[in-house]
């Protein structure tokens, strides 16, 4: 169970109970809040003892301080501060909650003498917090102990201690939108696919009405008669039925062009007919992280009441091999006409997306679409887990997005797009086939989705390697990380509200 943070903001207040976690730097006198919570002035000694010199990220933990009626003390270093970066308060957030451990009432001062601290990285500071807390155990019937069992269900109660208290109370507002995006991501790509079909994905998005969404659901009656071949075809092999899910925010003027994003929600995928092998297999319930992306962007525009308007996409299938599934060779018709040859029934990611990407420019004709998807085992042989892979038929969006990668540290690289790659999914049989084979698989992949946008500014996210068993770090413990939320949100905070 994740861990309960009920967080608010005061201008000053002593700790006399719980723990105290107090921010410095490497080159302050004291920490901030010495004066509250360290009436003995152990700090100094216990530093010199401990060799604790404030470097970045590191913790100072002292249990039972003498003077003090606190359980623990845990002085937390931020290295110099003369540059501290969103993405750093983040991190020292998280450490914080790292140390909260058993502790009930937490205490955090974050004004560091000398050091100017903003409401936004206060706001920051608490965003890494929330992150760090979550944790997903749901289906977990035994805990460790009794005592853990206990605490499991109770709620920590932090106060965050600094001048601009109500300042910073407004911007967490918006930080805790983020959150809850976030987690609402991770949930999704975390959770069995037994227990999170596509029925069960599009009652989760239609969830966000009560936020002020608004959510159709396209079912497989309706997505034939639109002539979604590409997406059916992917769908047929399972006794699931597929879902197109389509939200829509209107946070402003009607006649302002929305911007469009897209996910890929294959709940699970077996690889179908060209089936993968069995090792790693589970981890394909999350091949829906685009999706997830989507859903929790959305969550966050709304709860924010961003003042821009939205449109999300999620294309919800579930690839399996039975009788009915379609076969290699096989020809389908996408809703824009044009005829795909399957090679492989597990690159099935793509087909899914075309036809949700038609469909997106078809209907809405937005300012630009942005699609993500854990389309290619090949991204992560290029890039690993550190950046996800950014294709792109327009440079200025492109640029806005490596700028949003970078304030985030959710970040991207930007790959080619090429005559010469688009070649390489040429068909003998049909307009082109939905593999060009082993060499260049995700520039390949992108290029099949560039001939189903038009002239419409694109750009493609495999995120295959990001979103899902990316190494744990600072603000996320969690097999799904929740990649892609507070990257686009970002980008739509910096670029595109009125």
């Amino acid at each position: 169970m994740s861990l309960k943070l009920a967080v608010s903001f005061a201008k000053s207040q002593a700790a006399t109970e719980g723990l105290a976690i107090l921010l410095t730097t490497s080159g302050a006198d004291k920490p901030a809040g010495a004066a509250e919570a360290d009436p003995a002035g152990i700090y100094a000694r216990a530093a010199k003892s401990g060799k604790f010199t404030g470097k970045s990220l590191s913790t100072l933990d002292i249990v039972a301080p003498h003077g003090s009626t606190l359980d623990r003390l845990v002085v937390l270093g931020l290295g110099k501060g003369d540059s501290l970066s969103e993405h750093d308060w983040l991190k020292a957030g998280g450490v914080a909650t790292a140390a909260v451990k058993g502790a009930e009432t937490v205490t955090v001062y974050v004004d560091v003498p000398g050091l100017q601290v903003s409401p936004k990285a206060v706001a920051d500071f608490a965003l890494g917090m929330l992150l760090r807390a979550y944790k997903f155990d749901t289906y977990k019937t035994k805990k460790k102990s009794e005592d853990e069992e206990d605490k499991a269900e109770k709620t920590v109660k932090v106060t965050i201690v600094t001048a601009e208290a109500s300042a910073a109370k407004k911007a967490f507002a918006e930080a805790e939108a983020i959150a809850d995006g976030v987690i609402l991501a991770r949930n999704l790509v975390n959770e069995p696919a037994n227990v999170l079909g596509p029925l069960e994905f599009s009652a989760k998005a239609k969830e966000l009405e009560k936020l002020g969404v608004e959510v159709e659901i396209l079912t497989e009656k309706e997505m034939k008669k639109l002539g979604m071949g590409a997406l059916l075809g992917v769908a047929q092999g399972s006794v699931r039925p597929p879902r197109l899910v389509v939200m829509q925010w209107k946070g402003a003027k009607s006649k302002d062009k929305p911007i469009a994003f897209i996910g890929k929600g294959v709940v699970f995928d077996t690889g179908g007919i060209s089936i993968k092998p069995a090792g790693g297999m589970e981890d394909m319930k999350g091949d829906m992280g685009g999706a997830a992306a989507v859903a929790g962007l959305m969550h966050v525009l709304a709860a924010r009441k961003a003042k821009v308007n939205a449109i999300g996409i999620l294309g919800l299938v579930e690839n399996m091999p039975d009788g009915n599934a379609q076969r290699p060779g096989d020809i389908v018709t996408s809703m824009s006409g044009q005829t795909i040859e399957v090679i492989n029934t597990d690159a099935e990611g793509r087909l899914v997306l075309c036809d949700a990407l038609w469909y997106c420019n078809d209907r809405f004709q937005p300012a630009f679409m942005i699609n993500l998807a854990t389309l290619t085992g090949a991204i992560g042989v290029a890039l690993g887990s550190v950046h996800a892979g950014l294709f792109s038929n327009d440079d200025a969006l492109s640029e806005k997005l490596l700028a949003a990668g970078l304030t985030t540290n959710e970040r991207l690289w930007r790959m080619p797009l090429g005559k010469e790659y688009d070649k390489l999914i040429d068909s003998k049989f049909a307009d082109m086939k939905n593999t060009g084979g082993r060499q260049a698989g995700s520039i390949t992949a992108a290029q099949f989705l560039k001939r189903f946008v038009k002239d419409t500014p694109w750009a493609h996210l495999d995120i295959a390697s990001t979103a899902m068993g990316s190494p744990n770090d600072e603000i996320n413990q969690s097999w799904g990380s929740g990649y892609g939320v507070r990257l686009l949100d970002e980008l739509v905070r910096a670029h595109y509200e009125s």
